[in-house]
């Protein structure tokens, strides 16, 4: 089974010179995203819905009888399972707008391919609803999909039921968060904003913080500063980063990640990296790659013997427990 393995090449901003809009490096507070959770019911499945789950008959029969039905006798169907609905609202939500959905079966489901989910209202941590979800189920993955059927999406799915009020044009301070702290990159935003501003508008209070004082000038008028002060360019540092999605096989990586002389045993499988050979060979089961390998490299030669997914991901964290990979390693 192969894997999909995407290599982005990733350079040191500041070493080459090139910029990033401060858009792209900072949130701003009181600006985000709000969960919402629903339960409901999928229908439509092939016969591999919940078969004993006590909570969906019950839902089911109460879902007749609000349609007008009276079921005389338990109502059994294994083309319905009881999933939980949860999706995220967007920043300034207003009535109407669309969301994705993702939804996971809390039943004994055994897949959600090709069901219909109902409409399901989707409610805030206060307990108001802000949100309708329905719509047909994707399970995706690139074939994939199959090794997590009880979870899948609904693109679009949601329609927002509620605005969420929040009052931006008249604020005097604002506050800026770096999405990936950095003291480097935080201090450069704060020198280009108020180099730009003509003033000390801005301080960096930490690696992670930026306080913005609104400019005389543009009292009530906030939306106009963030949208002259986001388009900003600055330097930015960036780490080398190696991103894996076990449940496609996705894994993503810097193209700078390379790995230092190491010998690692994985199942029949040997891989040496090492510091003298000019050119990477493969023996038997034995892959001797030289020091400048990077992560593509190695992901190659391991597809060639025929390791899955699960094998490139044991290898990784086992590299970066090992000091051979100096990248950060987050699983999604």
């Amino acid at each position: 089974m192969k894997y999909l393995i995407l290599s982005v090449l990733l350079y040191s901003f500041g070493s080459l010179g090139s910029t990033t809009k401060i858009k792209d490096l900072v949130t701003i507070k009181g600006i985000r995203k709000n969960p919402v959770i629903g339960y409901g019911l999928i229908v439509g499945l092939n016969g591999t819905g919940d078969g004993s789950t006590e909570i969906t008959r019950t839902s089911l029969k109460s879902l007749l009888i609000k349609l007008g039905l009276d079921p005389k006798k338990e109502v059994k169907s294994k083309n319905v399972a009881a999933v939980v609905v949860t999706a995220d609202l967007p920043p300034f939500a207003r009535v109407g707008q669309k969301m994705d959905l993702t939804v996971s079966s809390i039943g004994d489901s055994k897949s959600l391919a090709g069901g219909t989910l109902l409409i399901t209202p989707l409610k805030g941590g206060d307990g108001i609803i802000y949100g309708i979800a329905s719509g047909k189920v994707s399970i995706g993955g690139l074939g994939q999909g199959k090794r997590f059927a009880t979870t899948g999406r609904i693109p679009g799915g949601g329609t927002i039921e509620k605005d969420l009020a929040v009052e931006f044009r008249f604020k005097d301070k604002l506050e800026l968060r770096l999405t990936n702290p950095d003291f480097t990159t935080a201090a450069r935003i704060e020198k280009t904003i108020n180099q730009n501003l003509g003033g000390m508008f801005a301080k960096a209070k930490d690696s992670a913080t930026i306080t913005l004082i609104v400019p005389v000038t543009y009292n009530r008028k906030v939306v106009q500063l963030m949208a002259i002060v986001e388009n900003y360019r600055v330097n930015v540092d960036i780490a080398a980063n190696v991103i894996i999605n076990e449940r496609t096989g996705t894994i993503v990586s810097g193209g700078n990640v390379t790995l230092y002389p190491v010998a690692i045993s994985h199942g029949n499988l040997t891989i040496e990296i090492e510091g003298s050979p000019d050119k990477s060979e493969k023996t038997g089961k034995i892959i001797y790659v030289n020091k400048s390998t990077t992560l593509k490299d190695l992901a190659e030669a391991l597809n060639s013997f025929g390791a899955g997914p699960e094998d490139l991901i044991s290898i990784i964290q086992a590299l970066k427990k090992s000091g051979s990979l100096v990248a950060n390693v987050e699983l999604i």
